[in-house]
């Protein structure tokens, strides 16, 4: 599957993705809060995480940037089942952060999990990743609790999608 927001181009990863994948991930500032990640992060991780198979109700994409040179990956985003939650994830390579890609990444994800069925989705994080609470917040979603991740404090948050995608409703296009 393939999805357009206003300057993000949403897409499957490909195995000539690998190199830079583990490139944007393994960066510290990235991995740290990244909290389904192995650490180390090995190609076969990368090979793994590529191969994943299609979930049409759980997409899962790299975030692009196109470009003239084409739409390299800046960055991923999903949804997944968390119990009986789904549950959105995404990261953001450093030098890609604070120009609003990942906030525009989970609005268009919200549009789309709306679109095929989904009513709430929920995110947790890391406590002290206040960026990642901006981000959800901006998108729509709501602080619901407390838990904890990997043994450190986090937080849980969602957002209810009701009949109509929440945020900015940029124009989207599924392809």
């Amino acid at each position: 599957m393939f999805f357009r927001s206003e300057r993000l181009f949403l897409r499957p990863a490909w195995p000539e993705d690998c190199e830079e994948l583990i490139a944007l991930i393994t960066e510290e500032a990235v991995m740290r809060d990244v909290a389904a990640m192995q650490w180390p992060y090995t190609v076969e991780d990368a090979r793994g995480f590529i191969a994943r198979p299609p979930e049409r109700l759980l997409p899962h994409f790299f975030i692009t940037l196109p470009t003239a040179e084409g739409a390299r990956p800046i960055g991923s985003i999903g949804l997944g089942k968390n119990g009986d939650d789904v549950q959105i994830g995404f990261w953001i390579g450093h030098r890609h952060w604070r120009q609003g890609y990942a906030t525009e990444a989970t609005r268009a994800v919200l549009c789309l999990a709306r679109a095929i069925g989904h009513r709430r989705i929920v995110a947790t994080h890391f406590a002290d990743n206040v960026a990642t609470t901006r981000v959800l917040e901006k998108a729509g979603f709501v602080r619901t609790g407390e838990t904890r991740l990997n043994d450190a404090p986090a937080i849980t948050l969602a957002a209810d999608l009701g009949e109509s995608c929440k945020g900015d409703d940029p124009v989207m296009r599924a392809a």
